[in-house]
């Protein structure tokens, strides 16, 4: 399966008093570069996201964020630290016995005695698993999406590398008839000029024409490029660099077969398989 280097997915985990929110996504880059967006609160969590991500994908510019939402909809138990309360009190004693006028503490400043109220939220060792389980879920759903861009990728890839097939078969035949004209022509000129025919000398040029304008080693190298374009379309994974150095050759040809062109026709072969060439060329940057 062929996949693109374009993705993107979201998914939320909603706990008991708090939202998870994950997020990927990604855009071509000639390598695998992660970037991460994550709140303070679970930036702990991200060494293991990026063994995650790296495990999973090979190339990519990938950003990935985490963030934490406390839900205002859910009360949170205040409980106060009986233990610190106790000491506060047994303090209080010593401290108005020695200052009888000595301002007793107020409930507020109870309150907001460092370590009085006890925090029942999540801390980050129990969410870790959490945030594990969502990266995963996130994963899949972005592969998929990386998935379904990447077989539109291929279709579009198959049509051209067709369309390249019809253009080599058309410009296979039409050498030897080219050939045959320029023989023709030579042999009129022979005739108009010297008004005889020298056919060892038609002979000798013909050949010399055939071997200038012999693109058969180039037509022949164009399909097995295609073939093997083919083959690695099916076999599917990290296929990007390998099919864009293929279309560095299939241009190389292109070109070869354009300088070679002895007729109009040859040279619009060569210029529509580099406008086919281009076009899978803009289509393998964005496959991983």
């Amino acid at each position: 399966m062929i996949y693109s280097m374009t993705g993107f997915a979201l998914l939320n985990r909603e706990l008991e008093d708090v939202n998870i929110h994950m997020e990927l996504r990604s855009v071509n880059s000639r390598y695998l570069d992660l970037s991460f967006r994550i709140t303070d609160d679970l930036r702990a969590a991200e060494p293991a996201l990026r063994e995650l991500i790296a495990a999973r994908l090979t190339r990519g510019k990938v950003e990935c964020r985490l963030n934490l939402q406390t839900r205002v909809d859910t009360p949170r138990a205040l409980t106060p630290n009986a233990a610190l309360l106790a000491r506060l009190a047994a303090t209080e004693t010593v401290v108005l016995e020695q200052f009888p006028n000595a301002r007793p503490l107020s409930v507020s400043e109870l309150l907001h005695w460092p370590g009085m109220l006890a925090d029942d939220s999540l801390g980050f060792e129990a969410l870790q698993p959490i945030i594990v389980d969502l990266a995963n879920a996130v994963l899949d759903e972005f592969l998929a999406t990386r998935r379904r861009e990447g077989e539109k990728l291929e279709a579009m890839i198959r049509e051209r590398i067709a369309r390249m097939r019809e253009l080599t078969a058309a410009a296979a035949p039409r050498i030897p008839v080219i050939v045959e004209e320029y023989r023709a022509r030579l042999t009129r000129r022979l005739q108009e000029a010297l008004t005889t025919t020298d056919e060892e000398r038609i002979v000798q040029e013909a050949v010399l024409y055939a071997a200038r304008i012999d693109v058969a080693e180039e037509l022949s190298r164009l399909s097995a490029h295609l073939d093997e374009i083919e083959r690695i379309l099916a076999k599917g994974g990290a296929a990007g660099k390998r099919l864009d150095f293929l279309m560095q050759e299939l241009n190389r040809e292109a070109n070869t077969l354009g300088s070679k062109s002895a007729a109009s026709d040859i040279t619009g072969i060569a210029m529509e398989m580099k406008v086919q060439i281009e076009q899978i060329r803009e289509q393998v940057q964005n496959i991983e």
